[in-house]
């Protein structure tokens, strides 16, 4: 890790979570944690670049071969990947395909790059989580290995108190919120070097009453119908919610040419 560190560049790689959803923007865009980062890296750094490769809904197959030969081309100071939770959440997951790819994403973009950041990826409370955690825990463990075998950074965002409260989440269960988005981008922005703005990112949020069962029951079948229902629709056809979409900036261009 740097010590007052000046970095000229950042590419972001990965799906849904990099691209910013659901901090939704009065425009009907997405920001997230990865244009906040870039915004307070291009204040410290004239002339600083940035690119966003990330597009919602991708595996790590696709990261790997859409997204990761791009970058390395890129010649940034910063890279960031993260990818294979939804992998994960498939009902037929080949863990050791999954391991294999990101071995593949790592060995690539680790030379390419001054500073490789990886993470360990927040998860909400909830029965989803549990179901699903055996294989992301399995994930996490590769990403860890890998940082170690390469040098990279790991942020650790699933150990993070204040990740898993449902508060930070969206109403699909899957996306963070701005709030959440904010405490993500101040974690790799201290896990590079930076000085914090926000020691405190990973405290929890202050205890509040939960809301009542009728609100909760209420809150599932939205959840089931909005959210859920197309999700396992789109599983059943072979689709995805990336199909189609380009990636969120596809060139690495200075900042004051994308704010």
């Amino acid at each position: 890790m740097d010590t007052n560190p000046t970095h000229s560049s950042l590419v972001a790689l990965g799906d849904s979570f990099t691209e910013g959803m659901s901090d939704l923007l009065p425009d009907g865009t997405y920001r997230g944690w990865a244009d906040l980062l870039a915004a307070r890296m291009a204040a410290r750094t004239p002339g600083f670049r940035y690119a966003n490769l990330a597009v919602r809904g991708k595996l790590i197959r696709q990261i790997v071969d859409e997204q990761v030969d791009v970058a390395a081309a890129m010649g940034a100071d910063v890279i960031t990947l993260v990818g294979g939770l939804n992998d994960t959440l498939r009902p037929k997951c080949d863990m050791g395909r999954v391991r294999a790819l990101l071995e593949e994403a790592v060995g690539k973009l680790a030379p390419a790059c001054r500073q490789l950041v990886l993470m360990r990826s927040p998860g909400r409370r909830g029965p989803v989580l549990e179901r699903f955690r055996p294989r992301m825990e399995e994930l996490f463990t590769c990403v860890d290995e890998l940082a170690a075998r390469h040098g990279a950074l790991v942020v650790d965002l699933y150990g993070a108190p204040s990740l898993a409260d449902p508060r930070l989440w969206d109403v699909d269960r899957l996306h963070l919120t701005a709030e959440g988005h904010r405490r993500v981008a101040e974690a790799v922005w201290q896990a590079l070097g930076y000085e914090p703005e926000d020691p405190e990112w990973h405290t929890p949020m202050p205890a509040t009453l939960p809301p009542g069962w009728v609100m909760r029951r209420a809150a599932d079948v939205r959840f089931a119908r909005q959210h859920l229902l197309p999700w396992i629709g789109r599983r059943l056809t072979g689709r995805s919610s990336g199909d189609g979409l380009p990636p969120k900036r596809p060139e690495l261009l200075p900042w004051q040419d994308l704010a």
